[in-house]
């Protein structure tokens, strides 16, 4: 099966009906030989064209994140996303942006493990051992709530391309860095 088919084949949605995305075009820096090696490095590709210019679609059981930068045109990004139960989806905004953000465990990650976050309940501060990495955009609902949703960095590379965050969705911090600076606060955010 070669890379056309195999991106046909992983890409419909039966969730997103409408995010019917076509074959990936490298941009110049990136080979197809790069792109087979890395199936999760920042690539343009051609998407179906109606989604709104400068928006963020997720499309969680494929772990890509397309940043739309033209009509039919995304940036697609490797992801992270929630592990089994945690899967987040739905419609928000990009309510607040923080470089090196800090970060607390939730009170339902406290009770589901407390070993791994009970000794960080206070928080943690920003910097190169956060678990939130370079970057953070934080999601927040139609109300103006934050949903506790992150689009953020990882000290965990490695984790990009499988469920296993506690719900926020994970980037590579060189890709969370690019992604940060090209969108401001109030960007829609679509997570299928």
């Amino acid at each position: 099966m070669n890379r056309r088919q195999m991106i046909s084949l992983a890409l419909p949605l039966i969730a997103a009906p409408s995010l019917v995305l076509a074959q990936a075009t490298p941009p110049a820096p990136q080979t197809a030989e790069t792109a087979a090696r890395d199936p999760y490095a920042p690539t343009e590709v051609a998407i179906r064209e109606g989604f709104e210019v400068g928006s963020i679609i997720v499309v969680s059981q494929d772990f890509f994140l397309y940043h739309v930068i033209a009509p039919g045109r995304a940036i697609r990004y490797g992801v992270a996303v929630g592990k089994d139960e945690l899967v987040w989806k739905g419609r928000a905004t990009i309510g607040r942006k923080t470089e090196w953000p800090s970060w607390t465990p939730t009170a339902d990650m406290i009770k589901r493990n407390p070993t791994a976050y009970k000794k960080y309940e206070d928080g943690m501060p920003g910097g190169p051992q956060n678990p939130l990495g370079a970057r953070a955009l934080y999601l927040y609902n139609a109300n103006g709530q934050d949903t506790a949703i992150r689009i953020h960095g990882t000290t965990e590379p490695g984790s990009i391309g499988r469920a296993v965050s506690n719900g926020c969705l994970r980037m590579r911090n060189e890709a969370v860095m690019s992604l940060y600076d090209q969108v401001p606060v109030g960007t829609p955010v679509y997570v299928y």
